[in-house]
């Protein structure tokens, strides 16, 4: 396939799997499409703050989209980054919390929560181990975050009232029952795609989206081809041009090779 492509990954179940494992054929894969005069992006509903991991970065990408496109770096350098006002945000953790979320805030440089609210939680238990000092609680840097999106555990909460209260302000990505992901209005893996295309001279239509999982299906949908990985939900497949094989089975390597791009 001629010409510069800008590819963009998921993370979880794509790049690496839950032990945080990356296929050496991925490793492979990424190296080779960037000899090849093509972009990588990592594109993840994760803050920065939460990407940090060095073997993950090892990989060499060109650009990260970071929150659910709510920012974005190029070349190392922070080319857009949409924040939540602080105000704003205090009056939206005492409502979400008035229907029974337990939030975690998220930015670039922290993540925060109240360890009350998570102190037996197994994804609680996970940032503490994996953060250090880049996670604070919510109520001792009160008004003093920073922060482009958040999630909540939902479990009991009454989830359809808070979506409404909340719906001229942010969109719910609703994984389970019990966990949500709230992004501000109109944000989502697909728009993040679209600023970086419009912010480095991209035609979208020279964009690959590869993901796994529902909160893929913005960048599916507006990436110029979407694959997914065989080990992808039913949802993200349905949505995909192209599904490969599964994480483990060498998926990214052969939808590259499929594609021409290696």
């Amino acid at each position: 396939m001629a010409g510069r492509k800008a590819l963009f990954f998921d993370i979880d179940g794509t790049i690496w799997d839950i032990h945080n494992h990356i296929p050496e054929s991925t490793r492979t894969a990424i190296r080779e499409l960037r000899e090849n005069g093509h972009l990588a992006f990592l594109n993840s509903g994760r803050t920065r703050a939460y990407i940090q991991n060095p073997d993950l970065l090892s990989l060499g990408f060109d650009g990260i989209v970071s929150g659910c496109g709510t920012m974005i770096e190029h070349d190392g350098k922070t080319i857009f980054y949409r924040e939540i006002e602080n105000a704003f945000l205090a009056d939206t953790i005492r409502l979400i919390r008035s229907y029974g979320f337990r939030p975690i805030l998220e930015g670039p440089e922290h993540l925060y929560f109240d360890d009350e609210d998570f102190a037996d939680d197994f994804y609680g238990k996970k940032l503490k181990a994996e953060m250090g000092d880049r996670l604070r609680t919510i109520k001792g840097e009160w008004g003093n975050w920073n922060v482009s999106k958040f999630s909540c555990a939902t479990d009991g909460a009454d989830l359809e009232g808070c979506q409404k209260a909340l719906a001229e302000d942010f969109d719910f990505m609703i994984h389970t029952s019990s966990v949500v992901e709230v992004v501000p209005k109109g944000f989502h893996k697909g728009t993040g795609i679209r600023k970086v295309c419009e912010l480095i001279g991209m035609d979208i239509a020279d964009t690959f989206a590869v993901g796994d999982s529902i909160n893929d299906l913005g960048m599916l949908a507006c990436a110029g081809t979407s694959i997914v990985m065989g080990n992808g939900a039913d949802k993200a497949k349905a949505a995909a041009d192209y599904v490969t094989a599964s994480l483990h089975e060498d998926g990214i390597y052969k939808a590259c090779r499929h594609f021409g791009l290696i």
